[in-house]
């Protein structure tokens, strides 16, 4: 297999094999607590990006000097080093999403999803594919929290994105935007992802067993 092709596999692993939300159930905290609108999602996903790219690269690159030890609080130093910087960016200039996004913005710090990928797979691999591997990741977390976060703002307010798509007619099911319309909504777009990839892999499999 090419390196690029190799690239490509640990990019898209994170997007759908592994999805950090849908498939490996991490970062669920902010994931029910900023997904009442779809901007909320893509905000906290496009955050949550920037860090798992730049942590992973750093800790590829450290990690021959780490000692075994203290990685854990090391790779927190790194982790928190970008998420400052994520967070004093978007109080510049993007002071609205970061008042929407609240405390959930540091807290990247001590998300499951970071920590995860810098202890099994940043610290075990090169930057390259470190870097792509964090890109996979986070492009699998923006569009779960995106998914979410529009059929809940739909649903809740008839909106997308801020936009109104069903007319002022519409009657919003406030449930949905509530803490336990988060949960149900995760819920069952989690089976429904599941179910779909497994039906993918059993249709791979089969293909597989006809061509030997």
């Amino acid at each position: 297999m090419s390196e690029k092709m190799k690239l490509g596999k640990v990019i898209s692993n994170g997007i759908v094999t592994e999805n950090p939300t849908f498939r490996l159930v991490l970062g669920t905290c902010p994931t029910l607590a900023v997904t009442t609108s779809a901007i909320n999602g893509l905000g906290m996903g496009a955050a949550a990006t920037f860090v798992l790219i730049c942590s992973n690269l750093v800790i590829s690159l450290l990690r021959n000097f780490i000692p075994d030890k203290v990685r854990i609080p090391a790779f927190i130093v790194v982790i928190c080093t970008f998420v400052t910087m994520v967070q004093l960016l978007m109080q510049a200039f993007i002071p609205s999403l970061y008042d929407a996004l609240g405390i959930f913005i540091p807290l990247i710090v001590v998300n499951c999803i970071i920590l995860a990928r810098a202890e099994a797979f940043a610290s075990k691999n090169g930057p390259v594919a470190s870097a792509c591997d964090g890109l996979g990741m986070g492009i699998g977390f923006t569009v779960a929290l995106v998914i979410l976060g529009s059929i809940r703002e739909l649903i809740g307010n008839g909106s997308i994105f801020g936009m109104n798509v069903l007319g002022a007619s519409y009657e919003p099911m406030l449930l949905i935007v509530l803490a336990s319309g988060g949960f149900l909504t995760y819920g069952l777009m989690l089976g429904l992802f599941n179910l779909i990839v497994k039906k993918s892999e059993d249709k791979k499999k089969r293909k597989e067993a006809e061509a030997a």
